[in-house]
């Protein structure tokens, strides 16, 4: 079929099945005046090709870049490398930074941790791209994002290893991100989050990973799963060049219609580094904490070591002049059922259309679209992908989007349940994830082993991609070298609070101590 001209027209017999696609009986007289009404809006298609489409402007000269040589590979922390510097003399000029490899750089080949995308070489750049190199940083390469687990080819997707301890895995699904940091390959880097895909490996492997206020940082030009979730979070090892990275990217984007009215008062985030928590007021969570495991769907308890490792945590921001107070929230233990009621529906919506959605006003990837896609090739999906398609499909065909339409609507409730102890509090507190990392399964491994490794620790995570306020995992101790995260929770557009509370837990001790 053509994709650069005007469609092609489908036969009777084409038209036929199309209508017995959608349970319609059509007689050959019918189908072939159907297929006649084709024509006009064909026609138009055509036309619409032959138009110019306006793309956003790459501004930095770039060469495509290599695959990463063994030795500068050491976790499998790098899919692509390159170097593209950006503007002389800027606030990041000192930064190298990776990108997790779901975000397009024009002329980079990419693959977004999938060998049906590998190989796709966009021709924009994403706008934090672009914002980026306007601030003077070095984009040194794309950085690995999980797949799967268990594979052992030796190739581009083999599973990632947390520099602390190479036998577990560094969290994901921003991986090589992690990975890159703590390896001390770059300084800052970019993941994508939608349950926990930023702060899970900022976690595991020992680094600064923050989830923004859903519409904060624009989304255009990142293969993006569902869209009310998604969020493109900075990530470096200290709280101050987080601060640094989010000054360069926050702000409205008119190409993506999630930035719309999303206007924080100021983006001076590191104004509040070295502030400290005097008289600020502190909502430890009760329920992020002693959690048994949650077997019916899939998720590990929690680990005392983590408990009190944060709680620690907690007292020390109360020995330094904070008010800390344990809280109840009810419904945080809802809200992963609402993220997994929102999870598969959404995200295959997306699928359906190469992950780069339709009906909203704002660019569209449209380079994307020129090759088969997935469904040439639906046996090299992801187990993770397979799963969610085969529940998607399922649930469409018998209830008809009645649980992801109700988890958008309740969806709110649960934000109306964290804001209103927001209210009397600056922030929230509790584990980013409720235990260590876990080891890295070797050789093959059924679908569900490779699911659970996927999606076992999003207990904290996942209800803040759901209520798009902003969270930030700061490291707050170790245990025999896997890391426990602090998970700090603000009110929606308070970055400012979330790394001033995160920079105070950083800077109450070193935390490979603790």
């Amino acid at each position: 079929m053509s994709t650069s001209g005007q469609p092609d027209l489908p036969d009777v017999i084409e038209i036929q099945q199309l209508a017995e696609h959608f349970g319609m009986s059509l007689s050959d007289e019918d189908a072939a005046s159907y297929r006649e009404m084709m024509r006009g809006s064909f026609l138009s298609c055509g036309r619409v090709m032959e138009l110019d489409e306006p793309k956003p402007e790459v501004k930095y000269r770039r060469e495509p870049g290599r695959r990463p040589k063994p030795e500068e590979n050491e976790f499998n922390q790098w899919y692509w490398k390159t170097h593209i510097k950006g503007a002389l003399g800027g606030p990041l000029a000192d930064m190298r930074i990776g990108l997790k490899d779901t975000f397009c750089v024009a002329g980079v080949p990419m693959a977004s941790g999938s060998r049906i995308v590998e190989g796709f070489v966009p021709d924009v750049d994403a706008t934090v791209v672009t914002r980026l190199l306007d601030a003077g940083a070095t984009i040194i390469g794309k950085t690995t994002t999980a797949s799967g687990v268990g594979t052992s080819d030796g190739g581009a997707f083999d599973t990632c290893r947390n520099p602390r301890r190479p036998t577990h895995a560094p969290g994901g699904s921003s991986t090589g991100s992690a990975a890159a940091l703590v390896a001390g390959d770059i300084e800052g880097a970019m993941g994508a989050d939608q349950g926990g895909s930023v702060r899970i490996p900022a976690c595991w492997s020992g680094c600064i990973g923050l989830k923004p206020t859903w519409g904060l940082v624009p989304y255009t030009g990142i293969i993006s799963n569902e869209i009310t979730m998604t969020h493109p979070g900075p990530m470096a090892n200290n709280v101050r060049d987080v601060a640094r990275m989010l000054e360069a990217i926050a702000g409205p984007d008119s190409l993506d219609p999630r930035t719309r009215g999303v206007v924080p008062e100021s983006t001076d985030y590191t104004a509040v580094i070295g502030k400290g928590v005097k008289e600020l007021r502190i909502a430890v969570v009760k329920e992020g904490f002693e959690q048994q495991p949650w077997a019916d769907i899939g998720l590990l308890g929690s680990e005392q070591v983590v408990d009190v490792k944060v709680r620690a945590a907690a007292d020390r921001l109360a020995a330094l002049g904070a008010t800390v107070h344990e809280v109840s929230i009810p419904m945080h233990i809802d809200g992963v059922h609402i993220f997994n009621a929102m999870y598969n529906e959404g995200n295959a919506l997306m699928y359906r259309h190469s992950n780069i959605g339709s009906n909203y006003l704002g660019f569209y990837n449209t380079k994307l679209l020129e090759g088969e896609g997935w469904r040439s090739r639906p046996d090299d999906l992801s187990a993770s992908a397979k799963m969610m398609l085969l529940t998607a499909e399922y649930l469409d065909r018998h209830y008809r989007g009645i649980y992801y339409g109700t988890g958008q609507n309740v969806r709110r409730s649960l934000v109306a349940a964290y804001d209103e102890v927001l209210s009397d509090y600056d922030v929230l507190l509790m584990p980013t994830i409720p235990f260590r990392a876990t080891k890295v399964p070797e050789g093959p491994v059924l679908p569900h082993e490779s699911v659970g490794y996927a999606m076992q620790m999003i207990n904290n995570t996942c209800q803040f991609g759901v209520s798009g306020h902003p969270a930030i995992s700061v490291p707050c101790g170790i245990e025999e070298d896997l890391p426990v995260g602090a998970q700090i929770i603000g009110k929606h557009l308070d970055e400012k609070m979330v790394l001033r509370v995160a920079d105070t837990i950083e800077a109450s001790g070193n935390w490979l101590d603790l």
